[in-house]
């Protein structure tokens, strides 16, 4: 009687450990299955640029479509380094970040507008400065004679998209190249000859996407060196003070003369002016690009 009880708890304890193995390996599997796979790697273009207001929320556009990124995009940190990322003049994804000249270049986004834009180039015509226009499509198309003003005057053009799509980039190439197309074709309504050499992407948000397209339409992509948040209307002192004290041999300056109210960049250009003009060569990128 005794053998057969024993049997049967042994049994009993058999079928137990057999539950509890069972239990903890399912608990495993499902944990496992919880934990990302740490091989995986997302292989993210992240947007830089300014912080304007209208662009604080900008995760949904940090990161480049499935089908428009590289194959490689994560670096190889074992080989030698890119070339691009030595030079100087060569900024995020190969965007343009210097005049490569000791020079200094002004440049004015959003344009044109009716009331700045006026002001922007008879203070540029006064001291006798050239700048750069970064055209927003829609614009040029409401206010043709301001982009004829702006050529005629010797200053240089740059697309700067339709409508000013900070999430243009993150868009199909087809969508890219059509809002740089009609943007251009809006130019070259007001000023038919004028060359368009350089693109501008709305808030910084570059994308290969958008370089690629650009650079397919003639147009090399053009960053900035100094941003001095006029864009955030802080008032002329603080622009001004900004851009003289932090401006070096090559600064590109991002500037505007429309998206907001932008008299306080059109007033501190009195002082801007005349003390980098008194350090620097000022005047316009080439038009036909470098």
């Amino acid at each position: 009687m005794v053998g057969a009880n024993q049997v049967g708890a042994a049994r009993a304890v058999g079928i137990i450990t057999l539950v509890v193995t069972a239990v903890l390996g399912s608990a495993y599997l499902l944990g496992r299955g919880l934990v990302p796979d740490a091989s995986r790697t997302d292989a993210a273009v992240t947007a830089t640029g300014a912080e304007h207001p209208e662009y604080a929320d900008q995760s949904a556009i940090d990161a480049e479509p499935e089908h428009t990124r590289a194959p490689d995009a994560e670096p190889d940190r074992s080989g030698p380094a890119d070339p691009q990322e030595q030079d100087p003049n060569i900024g995020p994804m190969g965007t343009r970040v210097s005049t490569g000249t000791a020079g200094v270049a002004l440049t004015f986004d959003d344009g044109p507008h009716p009331d700045y834009t006026p002001q922007v180039l008879a203070i540029l015509r006064d001291y006798h400065v050239t700048a750069t226009f970064c055209v927003v499509g829609k614009n040029a198309q409401a206010y043709p004679w301001l982009v004829e003003q702006i050529v005629a005057e010797g200053h240089t053009l740059c697309n700067h998209s339709w409508d000013h799509d900070v999430a243009l980039g993150a868009r199909s190439a087809d969508w890219i190249r059509a809002d740089l197309m009609r943007t251009s074709e809006a130019i070259r309504a007001a000023v038919p000859d004028a060359p368009i050499a350089w693109y501008r992407q709305p808030g910084g948000a570059w994308t290969y996407s958008v370089i690629s397209v650009s650079r397919d339409l003639g147009m090399a992509p053009l960053h900035w060196t100094l941003d001095p948040s006029d864009w955030r209307a802080p008032g002329a002192s603080r622009i001004a003070a900004s851009v003289i004290n932090q401006a070096r041999p090559g600064s590109i300056v991002l500037l505007h003369d429309a998206g907001g109210d932008r008299q306080g960049t059109v007033n501190a250009l009195y002082r801007i002016l005349p003390e980098l003009a008194g350090r620097f060569e000022v005047q316009a990128l080439p038009p036909r690009g470098l």
